[in-house]
């Protein structure tokens, strides 16, 4: 059933981790304040590990950051030296509290605690060959894959850093992940960078997280990102890196300055409202129009609408509110009711767009029903014109590394063509962002973006059968399986 509600694509989720040479007391504070920061990233399960010399404490459940932890389940999770934490929107396996994250595993060697943001490319195939090994799994997400990767891995090697760098030579696709085992900390990038990875620094302390808004969570410092394919490894001694698979040019995905990233953050060097504000800027010179007022569409809007403005001349208002305290679980058990829950997010200022000619700014359209919505609503309101300018090319391919669309069937740009789709909308005019424009909105080194959902090009093999929540479905789904 398609979400009226939510009309947006999501990533698959965020990673946090922090090491300390000593004992801290407020360890469980500081990885929550820091998943409150990373929320964007992943609103359907959250968890935190504390690890207390080697005594790993973990809390993960469905749920916001807020419903999950208590101010008791902080406390219980006690002081420690090393925490791993991670927000989670399911790609891979279904939304079920069994594939929450931090996934703690533990072994002959020891312990670990992983959390992981991407998806692989060769999952099932790993899993195949796993399970025809022996292999156990208890979850049906990627993250058992890489973990089990790396335990296998550790049974043959002297250190966890070894059994990192064993388990890369197996995977394949998207993946940044925070590692903790008893003595250790370790934080890697796959070798296209397609997923972000930053660290800091909080004191003496060393901290990880996807984006750079988790750091000043924490009152971190920003210290530089994880480089593509690189390994760090953290001990008491310090700090040391290891570069086996480094040197590649990077090819993170463009989606994250587009939409998916907070507007504070750093990425790779280049500020995401920057970058943002840039994509406007080159909207409003690939599509110009004459308008009375540009608004954005909150939030993700906002920072392209101010670029279109400031390069087009035309005045910048406030034409769209949002309600912050309509739930995500806001159910809708009737077709009428899921055309209207629009209204209940999102509410037109006829003070701005009354009797105008609007040019509406938003960083995508997925399946085209939330834009419809919002076109009707800013008719009512009495807008004279309407003019859609979309910050991204048209979304037409599935994605494989990390972001919920794995299917071409809903993507209303694979479906219609430009002028149809603003037919559809009820918009009188929409441009998109060109895909050489899309490469241009972040100034990042050595960098050639994956845009293969808006090209069909990706930067590595895409899966012969992406074959997700393959354990969710009926077996009478399941084509020529058979349960013996």
């Amino acid at each position: 059933m398609v979400d009226f509600y939510d009309d947006k694509p999501h990533d698959e989720c965020g990673v946090f981790g922090y090491f300390c040479k000593d004992t801290n007391e407020h360890l469980a504070a500081y990885a929550y304040s820091a998943l409150f920061a990373l929320q964007h990233r992943g609103q359907e399960s959250c968890g935190i590990c504390v690890s207390n010399d080697g005594v790993m404490t973990v809390r993960k459940e469905l749920g916001l950051v807020s419903e999950v932890f208590s101010q008791r389940d902080i406390e219980e999770l006690g002081a420690g030296n090393m925490a791993v934490g991670h927000v989670r929107y399911s790609t891979t396996g279904a939304s079920k509290a069994m594939n929450a994250q931090p996934i703690i595993v533990h072994h002959k060697k020891g312990s670990m605690a992983i959390a992981h943001n991407g998806n692989l490319t060769n999952a099932n195939e790993l899993r195949d060959e796993f399970e025809s090994d022996g292999g156990i799994f208890h979850t049906t997400s990627d993250t058992e894959v890489i973990a089990y990767a790396i335990t296998r891995a550790r049974l043959t090697v002297g250190a966890i850093e070894d059994a990192v760098e064993a388990a890369m030579k197996k995977i394949k696709g998207a993946y940044s992940i925070v590692v903790m085992s008893p003595r250790k900390m370790i934080a890697a990038r796959d070798p296209y960078g397609l997923r972000p990875l930053c660290m800091g620094r909080h004191g003496d302390d060393i901290v990880f997280a996807s984006e750079s808004c988790a750091l000043g969570a924490v009152g971190a410092s920003f210290v530089r990102d994880i480089e593509p394919g690189e390994i760090i490894v953290v001990t008491p001694k310090g700090v040391s890196s290891i570069n086996t698979f480094t040197g590649g040019k990077k090819r993170m995905c463009v989606f994250e300055y587009v939409y998916i990233a907070r507007p504070d953050s750093v990425i790779d060097g280049e500020s995401v409202h920057i970058a943002r504000k840039r994509a406007g800027v080159y909207l409003a010179r690939a599509h110009p129009v004459a308008a009375d007022v540009v608004i954005g569409s909150p939030d993700s809007g906002l920072d392209a609408a101010l670029g279109y403005s400031e390069e087009s001349g035309i005045p910048y208002g406030v034409g769209i509110t949002k309600n912050r305290y309509v739930a995500r679980t806001f159910i809708q058990p009737t077709q009428e009711m899921r055309r209207r829950s629009i209204t209940l997010k999102l509410s037109a200022l006829k003070a701005t767009i009354d009797g105008k000619r609007v040019v509406l700014v938003d960083d995508s359209i997925v399946r085209g029903n939330t834009m419809r919505q919002v076109v009707s609503m800013l008719r009512l309101a009495g807008a004279a014109e309407i003019h859609l300018r979309i910050s991204s090319p048209p979304f037409r391919y599935p994605c494989y590394f990390g972001i919920d669309v794995d299917t071409c069937d809903n993507l209303i740009a694979n479906q219609m063509t430009t002028a149809e789709i603003a037919e559809y909308l009820g918009a009188d005019s929409i441009g998109y962002l060109g895909i050489e424009d899309v490469r241009r909105i972040a100034r990042v080194e050595n960098s050639d973006f994956c845009v293969g959902c808006f090209s069909g090009e990706y930067p590595c093999e895409p899966p012969i059968d992406s074959g997700k929540r393959k354990f969710e479905r009926k077996l009478s789904e399941r084509g020529t399986e058979r349960e013996r």
